[in-house]
């Protein structure tokens, strides 16, 4: 898991990865697009975004989201 914080207008730029995404929006409104449809998530809401899913995020205000993933991302994982 990992906390993200966003700037108003912020992008997240689009990208895939083999393993399961899921995005809790903890505070702000965040628009997502994956593989090529667009969702509004916003402060309490959650996203799904399958294995090998091209996606990515603007945030539409201030914004901050706890991403959890399946199996883990190893390279994110400090040790």
């Amino acid at each position: 898991m990992m906390e993200v914080h966003f700037e108003e207008g912020a992008e997240g730029y689009q990208h895939s990865h083999p393993h399961e995404q899921l995005s809790y929006c903890l505070e702000g409104k965040l628009e997502f697009t994956v593989d090529g449809e667009k969702q509004t998530i916003a402060a309490g809401e959650t996203i799904y975004i399958p294995s090998g899913a091209m996606h990515g995020c603007r945030a539409l205000s201030p914004s901050k989201l706890l991403d959890s993933f399946t199996p883990v991302r190893e390279d994110l994982v400090k040790r």
